[in-house]
């Protein structure tokens, strides 16, 4: 009954959680808040389908017993009052266990293969831009010769960001240094894990309606973070023009770009601002984000 209830509310949030989360202006005003509530349902959707394969198989149904079997099978102590779990329980608990710890094997493989693709696409890539291109020290960038306004990141241990000759011959001071306060945002927010971790979630399960669409919402509320940290040290203004200059600008796959993901909704933004919501919704929204991946185990344990 657990894992019937469990798979249940696994489905109404992936099915149901992005026509929920897609469209509301609250989401574009308060882009940290919006891309912790497409986290926090990813990870309780995670939660909620690796607790229901738990429950596939359960020694007597209950979560709790499970969990204190598998620890006394591998010789742990609990301190727990009460007989434990004889040789037998144990193995069931431990194999009632297999699944879940399947689920889980098979999530984080698909994010550890992300991150290995993405740092070797950026090691190769880095390596390529490092031959053609010069370094501005004044710039903190690697500048490549094209006239094409262009600009982006290669975030990482090694980052770099890589901007076009025409980018330096467009742009004024204050747009070109908007431009590379935005990159720096990427690079400084690690932003290029949160992206593995929802390309990792599209592909464990693909055709979900949550995993499908998560990838396109996250990187443009990464790319509006990076506008506002932009937006606050150099103005509205700078960053609006830049954005439109880089938009028409080519940047290889993977990489952020300036003017990549939403850049004309990121622009009207950015002319428009809405007034910023109120600090307790902000936090509310915040709280829930948290809490919604301890759901499905409320769910499991109320059993």
């Amino acid at each position: 009954m657990t894992a019937a209830a469990l798979l249940t509310y696994a489905a109404a949030v992936g099915v149901a959680g992005p026509l929920m989360l897609r469209g509301p202006r609250w989401a574009h005003r308060s882009p940290g808040p919006a891309l912790a509530v497409w986290l926090g349902l990813s990870l309780s959707f995670i939660a909620a389908v690796i607790l229901a394969a738990a429950q596939a198989v359960p020694p007597d149904g209950r979560v709790h017993i499970g969990l204190i079997g598998l620890l006394h099978a591998c010789g742990l102590a609990l301190g727990t009052q009460g007989d434990a779990p004889g040789a037998q329980e144990a193995a069931l608990a431990v194999a009632s266990w297999i699944p879940a710890v399947a689920v889980a094997l098979w999530v984080g493989f698909w994010y550890g293969r992300a991150l290995l693709q993405g740092r070797r696409w950026r090691r190769r890539h880095a390596a390529a831009v490092d031959l053609v291109g010069r370094y501005a020290p004044r710039h903190q960038a690697v500048v490549l010769q094209h006239d094409a306004p262009a600009a982006y990141c290669l975030p990482g241990r090694d980052p770099r960001i890589v901007i076009t000759q025409g980018t330096l011959d467009t742009l004024s001071p204050l747009q070109l240094a908007a431009v590379l306060a935005h990159e720096r945002a990427h690079i400084t927010g690690r932003h290029h894990l949160v992206l593995a971790a929802v390309e990792a979630f599209g592909r464990a399960f693909p055709g979900l309606p949550l995993a499908r669409q998560s990838h396109t919402e996250v990187a443009l509320l990464l790319e509006m973070l990076a506008d506002d940290r932009a937006v606050r040290r150099h103005g509205g203004d700078a960053v609006a023009v830049a954005l439109c200059e880089v938009a028409a600008g080519s940047a290889p796959t993977g990489a952020f770009a300036a003017g990549g993901s939403g850049a004309l909704v990121r622009m009207r933004r950015v002319l428009t601002p809405a007034p910023a919501q109120h600090l307790a919704l902000r936090s509310t929204i915040l709280l829930a984000a948290v809490l919604t991946p301890a759901i499905p185990f409320l769910v499991a344990c109320s059993a």
